[in-house]
């Protein structure tokens, strides 16, 4: 009998704890946080009333907490899609960013973005349906890397759109359209600009270093693609390592609180870098202790921690070093976005929940990928050998990178079982009935140890030579990523590794055939002697999965090349200010007066583009009114091609002042036909023309001001290089 009470008492008590249950899943139902039809900050301060104060906490980590009593699921704030969905599952990868940066192509941008953020979600669907919440498998992406690529010494200037703020701002706001959705209630996911601001190395000193620049230099080149992109309504803004004008980005008052909250109206939130926090007191100093360091970050206007530093403000708030209704305030900022991303309602309720997994490194995706890595190749030599043949007697490949998966990916990439290397490319372009013989002839960045060469000799007997050389991420990126850096990811020396070029001399000696470089790399590096000893030199970047085949096509004139630099490429360092100067007198093409080795903008095709007839709607500049600006681009090549048409502007008025000696307004891709010609408009804003002066204010052109129209940088060092000559007019100002 006392065995059957014991099991009476405990279905009882099943029962009970069954009741409980249910009633507990009654009332969350009622309640406000899980009720779609709500309004948004009353779901979101309803949530915030029934979190506990540790809870509440645990929600502003990078790896947020699952609560229990209230269904909530753990969830990761740290995911990565700089060119593709990163860290996570198989994915289409892309070009790197500065690849795409080399496109000009903000359409394509947003079609790439727009196909990134569909894997983003077929893969979130996937996972949670498993109930896999893992990091890097979450919805809310660190991305796009909107910094200024101001020094090619930075390893991290790959990840950006290159040194100009206006392509940059182009590039970053159709990406973030792109990855947002144009949903009026969800977000497809969330877009995060970043690193806030004024941050482009040294990579080995982030952690305390102090960017300092002028009010100039801050609101003409540091922050207009931020500005531009909060415009755009990204959902996420993410303040840098670094101190700007010695105060840390993460408790940086002027930046977070005047430009970024009051100045610009930004409602989305705030993540500190990883780590950044414990910066505060490790390496700025700002701060004695790591409870002090999480108060100043939050008063300041960080609302997520990537990191554990905010783990110290439940001991914050009991101490009184801080008041639980001011967190109350951060966490609410914060929790909107997971609303917005319809995390908290029911499965079927976002247009984005029963995107399948069938999308993920789709056809139409690898094609993407394929047109995005086409568009971004720049043709920098070429003396008549290409487009080659495909149906020579031998083609020989050889370098490092031909076979390199690395080559392919830069940083913050992901993987699929379908790469295409370039010698792979290659082999599958040439005809049948040709040969085509790989040996790998050199090593990345030191010389060969076994001195026999079977190589060199070989290549010589061939028809045509590529070489497929430059760097990986191996040599330049992140600190603790390019494991054979020895700065940290940096590139203190602007050279090719010595044993490249002493390889490519000994392919070109007694070698009348043709010898074509393909170089890989995220940033300028000195191809001088490159240009010299090779035929043609193609600059691929890092081209992402279907890289090979696009090379291929453009080698062998399936493709014309249309690449543009979006970054200018020196001579030498020499050329060059200090690494760690952010003073942008010298820098970039706007104010560097040595001739570089490549100009921005520049990059040559198989089609041969002439520009006449630039027309201006007025030739005085009348307050407060728009110029508009028309030229005509003729195809007089014998090859279809596209073209970049680019439009400049030169100030000439403003003497004894720092004044950009170029500055890019504008730019258009425009396809021709062999004979065929269009005119291009354009519309120069009062804003376009304006300049920005030494306090930091937009002011109005006096004097001349000349509008090129080009497609490359209007200077004489393109046109030696081969670029057509710009079309320029000049319109007066008072």
């Amino acid at each position: 009998m006392q065995g059957g009470r014991k099991i009476k008492s405990s279905l009882l008590l099943s029962v009970a704890v069954a009741a409980l249950g249910l009633q507990q899943l009654q009332a969350q139902q009622k309640a406000v946080y899980l009720d779609p039809a709500q309004p948004l900050n009353a779901r979101v301060n309803d949530l915030i009333s029934k979190l506990t104060l540790e809870e509440k906490v645990a929600q502003m980590l990078d790896q947020s907490a699952p609560v229990q009593r209230l269904n909530i699921p753990a969830y990761s704030w740290w995911n990565e899609a700089l060119h593709g969905v990163g860290r996570s599952g198989p994915a289409t990868v892309f070009p790197q960013a500065i690849g795409l940066a080399a496109t000009f192509d903000d359409d394509l941008a947003q079609r790439e973005a727009t196909a990134i953020s569909d894997e983003a979600r077929a893969m979130y669907n996937a996972a949670i349906a498993q109930n896999h919440y893992v990091k890097y498998g979450g919805l809310t992406f660190w991305t796009p890397n909107i910094n200024i690529f101001r020094d090619p010494r930075w390893g991290r200037g790959q990840e950006t759109y290159g040194e100009d703020p206006y392509l940059t701002s182009r590039m970053g706001v159709a990406f973030v359209k792109g990855l947002q959705g144009n949903d009026p209630k969800y977000l497809k996911v969330a877009a995060c600009a970043k690193h806030y601001a004024v941050h482009s190395g040294p990579e080995k000193l982030r952690h305390e270093f102090n960017a300092e620049a002028s009010p100039q230099d801050l609101r003409e080149t540091y922050l207009p693609a931020f500005h531009a992109l909060v415009n755009a309504k990204v959902e996420a803004v993410m303040c840098a390592y670094n101190s700007t004008n010695g105060e840390p980005c993460c408790g940086n008052t002027f930046l977070l609180n005047d430009v970024l909250r009051k100045e610009w109206g930004f409602r989305g939130h705030v993540v500190s870098d990883c780590g950044a926090l414990d910066d505060l007191y490790q390496g700025h100093k700002v701060v004695k202790t790591k409870t002090e360091a999480a108060v100043l970050a939050l008063q300041r206007g960080v609302n997520l921690n990537c990191g554990d530093t905010y783990s110290e403000l439940t001991g914050a708030v009991k101490q009184g070093m801080l008041k639980e209704a001011q967190l109350d305030s951060s966490l609410a900022v914060l929790l909107r976005t997971r609303f917005k991303l319809g995390l908290f309602d029911p499965k079927g309720m976002t247009p984005y929940d029963q995107i399948p997994t069938s999308v993920i490194n789709s056809a139409e995706h690898r094609q993407l990928a394929k047109e995005v890595a086409l568009k971004s190749v720049v043709l920098l030599k070429n003396n008549g050998v290409l487009p080659l043949r495909n149906d020579l007697g031998k083609y020989f490949v050889t370098g490092p990178n031909a076979t390199s998966v690395d080559a392919l990916l830069g940083n913050y990439y992901g993987v699929n079982g379908q790469m295409t290397t370039i010698l792979e490319g290659l082999v599958a372009g040439v005809r049948p009935g040709s040969q085509i013989e790989y040996k790998q002839g050199m090593l990345l960045d030191r010389p060969n140890v076994n001195p026999i060469d079977w190589t060199t000799g070989e290549a010589k007997l061939t028809d045509a030579t590529i070489v497929v050389m430059g760097i990986t991420g191996l040599l330049e990126g992140e600190e603790g990523e390019s494991i054979a850096s020895s700065h940290a990811g940096d590139r203190l020396d602007y050279n090719l590794p010595q044993n490249q070029i002493d390889f490519l001399k000994k392919l070109r000696k007694d070698n009348k055939h043709p010898l074509i470089a393909v170089v890989t790399g995220g940033s300028p590096m000195n191809l001088a002697e490159v240009h010299e000893l090779c035929d043609a030199v193609l600059l691929t970047w890092y081209p992402g999965e279907e890289g090979g085949s696009a090379v291929a096509d453009i080698i062998f004139g399936k493709a014309s090349p249309s690449g543009k630099l979006p970054v200018t490429f020196p001579k030498s360092l020499d050329q060059l200010p200090a690494y760690e100067s952010y003073g942008m007198k010298g820098r970039t093409y706007r104010y560097m007066d040595a001739e570089p080795l490549y100009p921005f903008g520049y990059g040559l095709s198989y089609a041969k583009f002439e520009y006449a007839s630039l027309k201006l709607s007025s030739k005085k500049l009348a307050k407060g009114k728009p110029v508009e600006v028309e030229a005509t681009v003729k195809n007089t090549g014998t090859m279809a091609g596209e073209e970049v048409v680019q439009l400049y502007l030169t100030h000439t008025a403003r003497k004894g002042s720092q004044t950009p000696l170029y500055s890019l307004k504008s730019f258009k891709r425009v396809s021709l036909q062999p004979g065929a010609s269009t005119t291009v408009r354009f519309t120069l804003t009062p804003d376009m023309l304006a300049l920005i002066n030494e306090k930091g204010l937009a002011v109005a052109p006096t004097g001349l001001v000349k509008v090129w129209v080009a497609g490359s940088l209007p200077s004489q060092r393109s046109q030696e290089l081969g670029a057509a000559k710009a079309a320029m007019a000049t319109l007066a100002a008072k």
